[in-house]
């Protein structure tokens, strides 16, 4: 079957598909956390003294004995058992930003040959996969291979049933034999720790008695674009790359702006609501859904949580939203930018810190001028993001977010802090050494008599920063759709601990001077920390060519692709920020850069000989194919006396031999294998490799739009984005 005929069969799969049936949505009381062993199962299950042991690790991280991890191991099984799982498993969180898991029985013989079934504190504590087999930098390799997984007890067990049956899976660590971090999650709880280790040192100095354990918290915005199946599997390069590496746009786009906030399509509700269903079972609190920018884009995000937790719910979210969307006949892209021309897709991670003593420390309040611990803690986030800009860019940098970083529908990739005018103004008064009176946001009275009037907020929202307070938390919006949260926590609590602990140091000395005048100190340290760390405050357009002026006066760096923002993972004081506050050691942080970069290289090379495979083996033929059918109508015309115009077959003749030779170029670049070091390597990828499949991009497009719709191979994006 042709490409032409595989597309019409494709189309008319979907116009003449059977609607899924449609379920009526269970009630929430019945269904949320159904598959989770949460604490109220627990207290069920355990004794109370056990139980108390286990909910004291929860809130504060106390270690766990092990008869206390035997008599959850014993409640763990027959709970998981009851659900109908005769397999466990350890899941972790590798290098590679997916989820992995190695499943055993609960399955023994005893000595008599009957089979019964056990699960000890020991097999809950930990698991043994291979340490060599993952990305590690080095850590691992084949002759030194082992690794250990080691039960995370703070994340809560569930249950995820398939087709197939259920399993019990364990949240957990993964490190090396010689204790190195081989996954996203242990620096996540590290940096947890550092960052309330700082806190409470502030906290204590600014006189608070009771200071609970802090912790970091986050929700994310997760952005998808949802096509047929039909369609995806016609197109290589989604299947392998996530994103289409050819396409001329659609006569209509999303320029009608029609598709945002709209009614979402009946079959993608049905989708969402299967979605939704089997996140609530999992207790993981999807809070909204909607119809995104772009056509075919759509959006889910849950309510905050606890930031380790949240980590783990959006792997299971990405998962789920992939699983289900094959169940309902879609492929579901979260790649950064699949489509050219329309809005890529982002993961804002909404960002807050606090406890249950002070509540959230990045809540303003009413009167945040009065709020000295708020002033506080955003002053350290301020600091933060100017003292380690390059390293928030870096942990968002790959080969995806690439394409979407300074588009329009994405921060630009300078880092820089919008604060909102309310709060900009309590720091600008700071800088002056007071604190007065702030505008509040007053009343929004429309004049209508039928519109209630209501409370405006003190402050805007600016879609073009990066890193934005939006009335009680931080939304870093440039994380890309496709990436784990946990890097970017990992740098954002990292980088408040440091500036916590800096802060923690300027706050004894200014109380001495001030002889214990709490706000003459606040004030005292702040006005030297905004006088150091202002430059990266700004609260205009980011788009503008105005900003990357003035962020580079200011001294701050734009670092547009992955090849110039991966090697700060390398800068001195990114390592001396890691290893003074024990988040990653050299080695850790060393690996990394070298697993990130590896993949970089690896995700531009797959898509690279994409580019030839397909320019080669679907587009030139059907290119030459059309020029043989005009050739053979131009030749029985002028049979006939008929002169045809042929500046289409001269177009296309142009553009096959542009094509062609952009191919050879492209394939020469590939070839290239020696390089002075990665750094080169991932420069080569970003300025020649790039730089050549745009330029066998820029022919095969052209060629879209004058080759015949029958003969061309591929799904069209008027198909792929409208055709539903």
């Amino acid at each position: 079957m042709s490409g032409s005929e595989s597309r019409e069969q494709a189309v008319f799969q979907i116009t003449n598909r059977e609607p899924m049936p449609v379920k009526k949505p269970k009630p929430l009381s019945k269904i949320w956390a159904t598959d989770v062993f949460t604490l109220t199962k627990m207290e069920e299950a355990l004794s109370k003294k056990a139980y108390k042991a286990m909910k004291k690790t929860l809130e504060t991280g106390e270690p766990l004995d092990p008869a206390t991890a035997d008599a959850v191991a014993a409640a763990m099984k027959d709970w998981a058992i009851s659900k109908g799982a005769n397999y466990f498993s350890h899941v972790f969180y590798p290098l590679t930003g997916a989820s992995a898991e190695k499943h055993d029985g609960f399955i023994v013989s005893d000595a008599s040959g009957k089979a019964i079934t056990e699960f000890t504190g020991s097999l809950l504590i930990k698991g043994e996969p291979d340490g060599s087999s993952f990305p590690n930098g080095g850590i691992r390799v084949t002759n030194a291979a082992r690794g250990y997984t080691a039960w995370d007890p703070t994340s809560p067990a569930y249950i995820m049933h398939t087709e197939n049956g259920a399993t019990l899976c364990i949240p957990s660590v993964f490190i090396s034999w010689t204790g190195e971090s081989l996954d996203k999650k242990t620096p996540l709880l590290r940096s947890n720790a550092a960052m309330n280790e700082a806190a409470q040192k502030v906290l204590k100095l600014m006189g608070e008695e009771e200071v609970s354990t802090l912790n970091s918290s986050c929700g994310a915005e997760q952005e998808y674009f949802l096509i047929d199946a039909n369609f995806a599997n016609l197109r290589p390069d989604l299947i392998l790359s996530g994103r289409t590496l050819f396409g001329a746009p659609s006569a209509k786009g999303q320029e009608f702006d029609d598709h945002y906030f709209g009614a979402i399509p009946p079959r993608v509700q049905v989708f969402m609501q299967d979605v939704e269903e089997q996140l609530y079972r999992l207790g993981i609190p999807a809070k909204t859904r909607h119809n995104e920018v772009a056509p075919g884009q759509f959006e889910i995000a849950p309510y905050f949580e606890a930031a380790n937790v949240a980590a783990d719910h959006q792997q299971l979210i990405m998962t789920t939203l992939k699983n289900t969307a094959k169940k309902h006949g879609f492929a579901c892209l979260l790649h950064e930018k699949p489509f050219a021309g329309i809005n890529g897709s982002g993961k804002h991670v909404n960002w807050s810190v606090g406890n249950s003593t002070q509540g959230n420390l990045l809540d303003p309040g009413k009167t945040p001028h009065e709020n000295l611990n708020f002033l506080l803690f955003c002053g350290a986030v301020i600091r933060g993001v100017h003292k380690f800009g390059p390293l928030l860019r870096a942990v968002i940098a790959s080969a995806g977010n690439d394409h979407r970083l300074g588009a329009n529908e994405a921060p630009p990739a300078i880092l820089s802090v919008y604060l909102g005018s309310q709060i900009e103004g309590v720091f600008e008064q700071i800088k002056k050494g007071k604190l007065d009176d702030v505008d509040e946001g007053g009343i929004m009275d429309l004049g209508l008599s039928q519109i209630i009037p209501f409370a405006k907020d003190a402050g805007d929202r600016n879609r073009t920063s990066p890193f934005a307070f939006t009335g009680n938390r931080f939304e870093f919006r440039a994380v890309g759709s496709n990436q784990s949260v946990t890097g970017p926590l990992i740098a954002m609590n990292t980088m408040l601990a440091d500036s916590l602990n800096w802060i923690a140091g300027e706050l004894t000395k200014a109380l001495k001077r001030t002889k214990g005048d709490t706000t003459k100190a606040v004030i005292s340290v702040l006005k030297k920390l905004m006088k150091e760390n202002e430059a990266a405050v700004f609260g205009g357009d980011g788009y503008s060519a105005e900003w990357h002026k003035e962020a580079k006066k200011r001294g701050l760096k734009e670092l547009p692709t992955t090849a110039d923002a991966l090697p700060y993972l390398k800068d001195k004081d990114v390592k001396k920020l890691f290893k003074s506050t024990g988040v990653l050691s050299d080695v850790e942080l060393e690996s990394r850069f070298e697993v990130y970069a590896e993949q970089y290289i690896l995700s531009i090379a797959v898509e690279a000989r994409l580019v030839v495979d397909m320019a080669k083996t679907k587009i030139y033929p059907a290119a030459t194919r059309y020029l043989s059918d005009l050739a053979l109508a131009a030749a029985s015309a002028s049979e006939m006396g008929i002169n045809i115009d042929n500046n289409i077959a001269k177009n296309i003749g142009k553009n096959v031999n542009g094509m062609m030779k952009a191919v050879a170029k492209l394939e020469k670049a590939i070839a290239k294998d020696k390089f002075k070091n990665v750094e080169a390597h991932m420069q080569f990828c970003a300025k020649d490799i790039r730089k050549l499949m745009d330029e066998v991009r820029k022919f095969v497009d052209a060629l879209e739009v004058d080759v015949a719709s029958d003969l061309w191979p591929l799904p069209s994006y008027q198909e792929m984005l409208f055709i539903k």
